[in-house]
């Protein structure tokens, strides 16, 4: 067992010296890990979320219902955000989802494949 958790350890550590921060959570999260106190730099989110207030992150999947003002776990135009989903719709027959902050600035529109993970819980 030590030896099995030692390599995966090894092996997630290697492939995070490749990847930013974000792009590791998101690739964890797609595994299907659950991730505890995710912290992220910003105030976009006040009153909602403090700079660096630790969330836990959990993974969306096929069957996760997602809702406005869901705050989620994104990949926007090549950025990752914590922000809230603000509109859902129907285009060309697959569900879009409308990312901005808490302050009403919009990010975009993403498909859920580019949702990794919805905040359940803020520390």
């Amino acid at each position: 067992f030590f030896v099995e958790s030692f390599k995966k350890r090894l092996y997630l550590e290697e492939r995070r010296q490749d990847m930013s921060k974000a792009s590791f959570v998101a690739s964890l999260l797609i595994e299907g890990q659950r991730i505890e106190k995710y912290k992220e730099a910003g105030n976009s989110m006040l009153p909602i979320l403090k700079s660096n207030q630790p969330v836990t992150l959990e993974p969306v999947i096929d069957s996760t219902n997602l809702e406005i003002n869901d705050i989620v776990f994104c990949k926007v135009k090549g950025n990752y955000y914590t922000h809230l989903i603000s509109g859902v719709r129907n285009k060309n027959g697959h569900t879009e989802y409308q990312i901005s902050n808490n302050h009403k600035f919009v990010n975009g529109w993403i498909k859920k494949k580019n949702i990794f993970g919805r905040v359940v819980k803020i520390w």
